[in-house]
C-alpha cells in the first residue's frame, strides 16, 4: 500500500465516527496494537522531548526502508503514535522526508488534542523526519 493509500484509509476510518469521544476510543484501540518496547530500548537516547507523557521512538534502517518501534506510558499517546506509524513505517527515507502529514488535519487530530499532546505530536513528527533525513544522507554518501 502506498503512503497516499494508507492516509486515505485512515481518513475513511476516522470519518466513520461522528463523535470525537468515539475517535479517541479508536485511537486508544490502535495504541493497544503496538508491541511494547523492551526495557533496554526505553532509554533517554530514544525519548521524545516535548511530550506530556514519556514516548520512545526507535528507528532501524534495513534494505532501504525505515522501520519504527514506539512505546509510551500513556495509551492515548501510543494510539497517536500508531496513527503516524501506519503512514511512515517501512517506507524509504525519501518518502518520509517528503511527507507533509496534512492528513492529520483531515482527520481532525491536531485540533482535538490538548496543547501538550499537540506539542508531543509535533515533536514526534520532527523526530521521524530527522531519522529519515539522517538515513537518507547516509544512503547518499554510500552511492
Amino acid at each position: 500500500m502506498t503512503i497516499q493509500e494508507e492516509k486515505d484509509e485512515l481518513i475513511e476510518e476516522f470519518e466513520m465516527f461522528d463523535d470525537w469521544m468515539d475517535k479517541y476510543n479508536y485511537i486508544i484501540e490502535m495504541g493497544k496494537e503496538l508491541t511494547p518496547l523492551t526495557d533496554d530500548l526505553k532509554i533517554k537516547k530514544y525519548l521524545i522531548s516535548g511530550c506530556q507523557s514519556q514516548l520512545w521512538l526507535v528507528a532501524d534502517y534495513v534494505d532501504g526502508k525505515i522501520s519504527f518501534q514506539v512505546d509510551s506510558d500513556a495509551i492515548i499517546t501510543k494510539g497517536i503514535a500508531q496513527v503516524l506509524l501506519r503512514v511512515v513505517n517501512n517506507r524509504s527515507p525519501k518518502e518520509i522526508v517528503e511527507e507533509d502529514f496534512s492528513f492529520l488535519d483531515s482527520i481532525g487530530l491536531k485540533e482535538h488534542l490538548s496543547p501538550t499532546r499537540s506539542n508531543g505530536l509535533t515533536s514526534m513528527i520532527k523526530q521521524i523526519k530527522l531519522y529519515a533525513l539522517v538515513f537518507k544522507t547516509k544512503e547518499q554518501q554510500k552511492n
